[in-house]
């Protein structure tokens, strides 16, 4: 599940980095535990990927065998 901010950001960035995004989601959704050096666990709860200089916020919730992307952020509004 994509939240609405999330599917906004996509919309509004250009096409190429966007589908590049979507195509690293789904990769992992497919395996979120999967071994990847550009997860981080973060102290509140949920993990951040990075793909290049974007950073996709998202939660897992393995009971329900689902995943939420909570938010995509250029590196320096991810931070704050």
């Amino acid at each position: 599940m994509v939240s609405r901010a999330a599917r906004q950001r996509l919309r509004k960035m250009p096409k190429n980095i966007a589908h590049g995004i979507i195509g690293r989601i789904e990769q992992l959704a497919a395996d979120p535990f999967a071994p990847n050096n550009n997860l981080t666990a973060l102290k509140g709860g949920g993990y951040r990927l990075r793909v290049g200089d974007w950073r996709v916020l998202y939660a897992v919730d393995t009971e329900a065998r689902t995943m939420t992307v909570a938010a995509i952020l250029p590196r320096g509004e991810a931070y704050r």
